[in-house]
């Protein structure tokens, strides 16, 4: 696998790409929803498949699996960014549910997408502030704390902390369990390790849409064929419109 540095600067220069700093949380979703040339799509993979980034022709597919938690779906699509922008010998990638083991591709994607979405100064910066309120070791409520922060899963924190040094093995595994609950005795919001609800996980973004209006504006095609393009892409909210609650629109 490459070198934690090389991966770690691969993750700021794609930070700095999309004019983020390295402190803040990244919306990898309006990060890849706005790339050139990519469509991005969410859509149950089953329990196999945690995502895949297919390149042909001058465009590219990123897929996500809508299946998974909302923490780990970004994780997913930081995974899928380092196949974009950094495997450019490889068309296609299917990437497998599991986040340990696997290929020196797929553990340098992973590695890529735990600093893309926890950079190193910001990480430290987090960690100094829990200890400086007199934590001397990471407890479970400061695990959620960061991992709410920074937006990913639990499984995702734990293993970043343990390649810090700052919690042991069996420390990783005790936090692993009661994931929602202990979120939730905290007050937080627990859509974080949720998955898509079923009325949105499945629904395509980025170019294909964007074409599919140009299509339609410049008279390539008719309303009803753009309107079929759009629900064979899983969005018959922007067909039918979106319901709003409470009455009249």
């Amino acid at each position: 696998m490459l070198d934690r540095m090389i991966l770690s600067n691969r993750a700021s220069h794609v930070r700095k790409r999309i004019g983020a700093d390295n402190v803040s949380q990244v919306d990898v979703f309006t990060l890849v929803c706005a790339l050139e040339n990519v469509t991005f799509v969410k859509y149950p993979l089953g329990h196999k498949i945690s995502g895949a980034c297919l390149k042909c022709n001058g465009s590219t597919v990123i897929a996500v699996n809508s299946s998974m938690s909302l923490g780990r779906q970004r994780f997913s699509l930081a995974h899928e960014l380092h196949h974009y922008y950094y495997d450019e010998d490889t068309g296609s990638i299917i990437c497998p549910m599991d986040l340990v083991g696997r290929s020196k591709v797929e553990r340098a994607a992973n590695q890529f997408a735990s600093y893309l979405l926890m950079p190193q100064a910001a990480l430290y910066n987090e960690i100094l502030e829990i200890k400086a309120a007199g934590n001397r070791r990471l407890t479970v409520e400061t695990v959620v704390k960061l991992e709410q922060y920074f937006g990913v899963s639990r499984h995702a924190m734990v293993i970043r902390l343990q390649q810090e040094g700052e919690i042991s093995e069996s420390e990783a595994e005790r936090m692993q369990k009661g994931v929602i609950r202990s979120a939730a005795r905290l007050g937080y919001d627990t859509s974080l390790y949720k998955p898509t609800p079923e009325n949105e996980n499945k629904r395509t973004y980025g170019h294909y849409i964007k074409q599919a209006v140009k299509a339609l504006q410049s008279g390539a095609v008719s309303t009803g064929k753009y309107e079929e393009w759009l629900l064979d892409a899983f969005r018959d909210d922007i067909v039918y419109g979106e319901e709003v609650e409470g009455g009249i629109d």
